[in-house]
């Protein structure tokens, strides 16, 4: 069983360290261009929008692997998708187009309008990116119905390959050096795109024969025929969790940009959450596995002890990656920033280490909660994250520490207040099938 479990799940790691490696050549190639800290500052404030809106889509991965089981639930489902990407691309261009952008990007982060003027233009560039995603996730779910993860990691490692490439390629191109923000929206695209290709060409390949025409077995099922009602009762929990958590990156940002060293620190916080969710981001995975051996694991114990073994192993990794010689070498020879600069980096990647042992913990959670479709509680989890992550903000600027230290210690806060929610959330008591 431990040999299935690892099989299915090594794919998904060597795609999620895949993304997380591109994004440090991304920040290398940003770092080694005209206006670096501007530039990193900007798109970190432009992608932690935009992948606000593009996160709560891509929980359409667990919706299409537990949902879909005929061509009528796959039609319906896609549908939901892709009105749900409109919906998140017309918010992204109220933000890029209209007053509130200025408001919410310069007024309320407290950016000077330079700044805030290319925030605004990353994020016209950006505005297909979440419809992008949630057909992506889509078609991954169907994969992962079928256990062909080697796809989705082939998808993923083509997607950073050309990613990385086109920042070779771009790097000293004169359009790009004279407008910087270019670099990683173009390496964004280059990936997107690739990713989404492969993963239709395999979902084309090995699952679209898995669905039939009509769901057979309905009758006797334990659960009702696919609505969009239905879908959406499934979905929005998801979303909702997940936005919520998606919505950390930004508040964290806000609180930050306005504080005296605001431009450094986020700058910072861009090198440092790529870098940290690099050995630990992978963890989000285990919970495709309760559903994905449903009838191998009926009662999970095996998975349980899987999913602590791999949490472990993060949290020993960012422990020798962080809190040893390995991080300067890390920050400063394979990124390129400056010594100072990387030495504000230290702490905060020190309180990165003990994400692990919370993300392994919810991971496991929410897939009990897919495998039951009990989305519903794990909704009060996304709440309580964003109260805790706001209270320790202000708390933490009673004391003399730098912004970014002060992100990510509030961003761990949150995580452990969540996971401690969902936890409650998924034993209080036995939730109905379709307690949504």
């Amino acid at each position: 069983m431990y040999l299935h479990l690892f099989r299915f799940v090594l794919p998904l790691v060597i795609t999620e360290l895949a993304y997380e490696f591109g994004l440090q050549v991304l920040n290398g190639g940003i770092v080694r261009m005209p206006q670096a800290t501007a530039t990193l500052a900007a798109y970190g404030l432009a992608w932690g929008i935009t992948s606000l809106l593009a996160s709560t889509v891509s929980q359409t991965r667990q919706m299409s692997m537990v949902l879909v089981k005929n061509r009528a639930a796959y039609k319906t489902t896609l549908q939901c998708v892709i009105g749900f990407g409109g919906i998140h691309a017309l918010l992204l261009a109220s933000l890029a187009f209209t007053p509130v952008g200025t408001w919410v990007v310069d007024d309320l982060h407290g950016v000077d309008q330079a700044l805030g003027d290319v925030v605004r233009e990353a994020l016209s560039y950006l505005l297909p990116i979440p419809l992008i995603v949630g057909v992506t996730r889509f078609y991954s779910g169907l994969l992962l119905r079928v256990r062909r993860t080697d796809v989705i990691s082939y998808a993923m490692t083509a997607a950073i390959s050309m990613s990385i490439l086109s920042v070779f390629l771009l790097l000293s191109s004169d359009v790009i050096q004279s407008k910087p923000i270019l670099l990683p929206l173009f390496a964004t695209y280059a990936g997107a795109l690739t990713e989404c290709s492969v993963i239709f060409f395999g979902y084309r390949r090995f699952a679209r024969q898995t669905l039939s025409e009509a769901d057979e077995s309905n009758a006797s099922s334990e659960w009702p025929p696919l609505t969009r009602s239905y879908a959406l009762r499934f979905y929005w929990p998801l979303a909702a969790t997940i936005g919520i958590q998606g919505a950390s990156r930004p508040i964290i940002n806000l609180f930050v940009a306005r504080g005296m060293d605001g431009t450094e620190s986020l700058a910072i916080l861009t090198i440092v959450y790529a870098l940290a969710h690099l050995p630990y981001g992978w963890l989000n995975e285990l919970k495709n596995l309760p559903a994905a051996f449903q009838h191998q694991d009926p009662t999970a114990h095996t998975i349980r002890r899987f999913s602590a073994m791999c949490g472990l192993l993060s949290f020993t990794t960012m422990i020798v990656m962080f809190w040893t010689p390995v991080r300067t070498y890390l920050l400063e020879t394979l990124i390129g920033v400056g010594h100072d600069f990387a030495v504000l980096c230290h702490t905060p990647l020190v309180i990165f280490s003990f994400f692990p042992l919370a993300v392994m913990i919810r991971a496991h959670l929410h897939g009990l909660a897919l495998r039951d479709h009990r989305t519903g509680a794990m909704a009060p989890s996304g709440p309580a994250r964003i109260i805790a992550i706001i209270t320790m903000l202000n708390v933490l600027t009673l004391f003399d520490i730098h912004g970014a230290a002060r992100g990510v210690a509030a961003l761990l806060s949150g995580f452990v207040i969540e996971t401690s929610v969902v936890w409650w959330g998924i034993t209080r008591r036995k939730y109905a099938k379709y307690d949504h």
